[in-house]
């Protein structure tokens, strides 16, 4: 009886290694880090947790990634292989030079997909010629909601966003109308897009630990309403209706449109219950509302 060969056995592709605790406390050694409360930073030790930050932002071989807030480089060493670039913005200048030495030593087949900016993002105006397609970042929950409003008008071509942020945060900026946490950060949010909770993340995964949870939050951009009314002039009305959130429309609204009274003739030309309060309005609502602002 003739032998058989065996069949070839198919190995699976081992998942690369990815920065760990002792990892992330040897870099941050290296270069004299003490992580500080005031620029947020708490490191990701742990690599299942940035490998599932990437699989839940679907971000693949097309995708040129923003990732605000590098750090040590834990979630860059994730998204390098699964993108075809990564340009990753730091303000602190010590990460922002130590980044790329970590990418070479660790994955240097795939170091030339990383281009590193060091600045505030909150200041940024501009990105090399790269046009990123999407924004993948674990954001210091001070500054998570006005990177986030930064630069989506700033990135036309960013379509798809997941950031992780404080949970309080996320669920800030995921909340709908009639949520107790639905606020300013909400409405904003959705000029832009479709923004949902895509999971919780907890401390124990960051060093130094935070005293709280983190959240995922996913938006996928979308156009904005059909309005005659500029962005800021929608975002006016928000910002209004939230500064007296108890308060009706009729009365939150009244500096806005110059009056009690005026504020009422706008809201009713916008079919808007002037005893409404701003937690129960969409997006929408506060568009239709900016496109009857009294004339002063």
């Amino acid at each position: 009886m003739a032998h058989m060969r065996p069949l070839p056995v198919q190995l699976s592709e081992q998942p690369r290694p990815l920065l760990g605790a002792a990892d992330v406390r040897r870099l941050a050694s290296s270069i004299g880090l003490r992580p500080t409360k005031t620029l947020g930073q708490n490191f990701v030790i742990d690599g299942g947790t940035v490998r599932r930050i990437v699989r839940v932002a679907g971000v693949g071989a097309d995708d040129v990634v923003l990732e605000v807030g590098p750090g040590l480089g834990s979630l860059t060493l994730a998204l390098l292989p699964a993108v075809s670039h990564v340009v990753a913005v730091e303000i602190d200048e010590r990460l922002a030079t130590l980044l790329p030495q970590t990418v070479r030593a660790h994955a240097p087949d795939v170091a030339d997909k990383l281009t590193v900016v060091h600045a505030d993002a909150l200041r940024l105006q501009a990105l090399p010629s790269e046009h990123p397609t999407a924004i993948v970042a674990n954001l210091p929950y001070n500054v998570a909601v006005p990177v986030i409003l930064h630069l989506l008008p700033l990135l036309p071509t960013v379509r798809r966003v997941l950031v992780m942020v404080q949970l309080e945060v996320a669920q800030r900026l995921a909340a709908r109308p009639g949520d107790e946490a639905y606020g300013v950060p909400s409405v904003k949010a959705r000029w832009y897009g479709d923004v949902r909770l895509a999971g919780t993340i907890g401390r124990q995964v960051f060093w130094p630990a935070p005293r709280i949870d983190s959240g995922l939050v996913s938006l996928l951009r979308r156009e904005p309403p059909a309005t005659s009314a500029p962005r800021q002039a929608v975002f006016d009305v928000v910002d209004a209706a939230f500064s007296q959130r108890r308060k009706t429309l009729r009365a939150a609204l009244a500096g806005w449109a110059g009056s009690p009274q005026a504020a009422e003739v706008a809201l009713r030309a916008a079919g808007i219950d002037p005893g409404a309060r701003g937690e129960t309005l969409d997006v929408t609502d506060f568009a239709r509302i900016a496109e009857h602002r009294p004339r002063r």
